[in-house]
């Protein structure tokens, strides 16, 4: 028996049902994002290992990356995430660029990780930042355009919430809490794992990076303060934003989201199930003002977020908000083949009609008019075109719509208005 050749451990074979969710992820986003107009953008999905050691963490650097040398020596890695290479690409053009700066991406990424339900080694990613104001309304700005992706693609607030909070603020009270500041971006990360732990285990990491049993109470406190937002005035006004924008019902503070990465300077935000069944977060970000001058730009302000494709495909798979007719066919006209005597003139049917701005699918062969009719209804192709020889010959064609079921036969040359009309009438309710 051969043996076939597997994918590569961690990604993905995308046939057209899959592709067809990948597409219908990047369409609303390009919606989304052009309906706040946002720019759509890329970078390269290479780069320079030195790039995400400025900033991104040692987690990332030294244990999710692909990471290799280049014919030259110099060590290069798949992209592991978009913003240090935005922010490379912002500071390359700091001085020509108008702002503010409203760019969005999606593409390829890849981590080395263990792949496992909605995480694999290879994963699309939906990036959208703004770059030149530093205001809580920028802030809510970008979290109102996830709350727009979430509703857009069908999904409530009592089905997906955004958590938000302040990494200041949080400063502020870890200091007030007499922690030193060399401690403080331990605590933030040992904060950040609190979800991925079990409870005896993340007691157990705080005290390994130095917490006091009274300092972890006193953290206990705190992160079960749920109104503790209100002494923000930055995160007052986000809020109050938020009503204004009108998804302020999809968004919840929580003072457990501080974000895993160290660029991370002012209010970070991740969306989750709001039934936990999905574990992993929809999406996740925040503000980065820090970032651009550490990839040897000018300093320069910036939010935004990622979401990847994987969970919040889950997400909608779920809660049935996948739309039922992803994966039929792009064109939803089929033209049949009656017998040999007709194929030819089926296929200059079909490549007039395509002629004429219509999508046609031709069938390949002749076939027994049961199969071909079958392939359509299987396939979501909405009109079939008949041609056997008497209509060949009165220079006619029979048109079918299978979901109505109306049948007609009119002169050919009539053929694409009467098509048209019958794809622009709107569904009976």
């Amino acid at each position: 028996m051969k043996t076939i050749i597997q994918a590569v451990k961690g990604t993905r074979d995308f046939y057209p049902e899959a592709m067809a969710i990948r597409t219908y992820l990047y369409d609303t986003a390009r919606k989304v994002s052009e309906s706040f107009g946002y720019q759509e953008y890329d970078a390269p999905f290479l780069e320079t290992i030195e790039l995400y050691a400025a900033k991104s963490g040692e987690e990332l650097v030294d244990k999710q990356s692909f990471v290799f040398p280049d014919r030259g020596g110099d060590l290069i890695t798949l992209r592991p995430e978009l913003t240090p290479s935005l922010t490379r690409m912002v500071a390359q053009r700091q001085k020509q660029l108008v702002y503010p700066v409203r760019w969005w991406s999606f593409g390829p990424f890849w981590r080395y990780e263990r792949p496992q339900k909605g995480r694999s080694r290879e994963f699309f990613q939906w990036n959208i930042d703004l770059f030149g104001v530093d205001t809580p309304e920028s802030d809510a700005e970008l979290v109102a355009i996830a709350c727009n992706y979430m509703s857009e693609v069908g999904l409530t607030p009592l089905e997906v919430q955004v958590l938000v909070n302040d990494r200041r603020l949080v400063e502020r009270e870890l200091a007030a809490l007499g922690l030193a500041a060399d401690l403080r971006p331990a605590v933030l990360r040992w904060i950040d794992r609190r979800s991925k732990l079990a409870p005896q285990d993340w007691v157990a990491y705080g005290q390994e990076i130095g917490l006091s049993d009274e300092q972890l109470e006193h953290l206990k406190g705190l992160l079960s303060n749920e109104e503790l937002w209100r002494k923000s005035d930055d995160l007052v006004r986000f809020f109050a934003t938020l009503e204004i924008l009108g998804v302020r019902e999809y968004v919840k503070y929580d003072p457990n989201i501080v974000r895993g990465l160290d660029y991370y300077t002012g209010i970070v935000f991740e969306a989750v199930d709001t039934e936990g069944d999905v574990r992993r977060s929809v999406l996740g970000g925040g503000r980065y003002n820090n970032l651009l001058a550490d990839v040897g730009g000018d300093p320069l302000p910036g939010v935004g977020f990622a979401m990847g494709d994987m969970v919040i495909t889950l997400l909608l798979e779920k809660y049935n908000h996948l739309p039922a007719d992803l994966n039929k066919s792009p064109a939803p006209i089929l033209v049949t083949v009656f017998d040999e005597s007709t194929i030819l003139a089926s296929i200059k049917l079909a490549a007039d009609l395509r002629q004429a701005g219509l999508k046609v699918n031709c069938y390949p062969e002749v076939a027994k008019l049961g199969k071909q009719m079958k392939f359509a209804d299987r396939t979501g192709i909405q009109i079939v075109i008949v041609m056997g020889p008497d209509e060949q010959k009165n220079d006619q064609v029979t048109i079918k719509n299978l979901k109505t079921g109306e049948q007609t036969t009119l002169p050919r040359k009539e053929a694409a208005r009467a098509l048209r009309e019958m794809l622009e009438k709107p569904p009976s309710p």
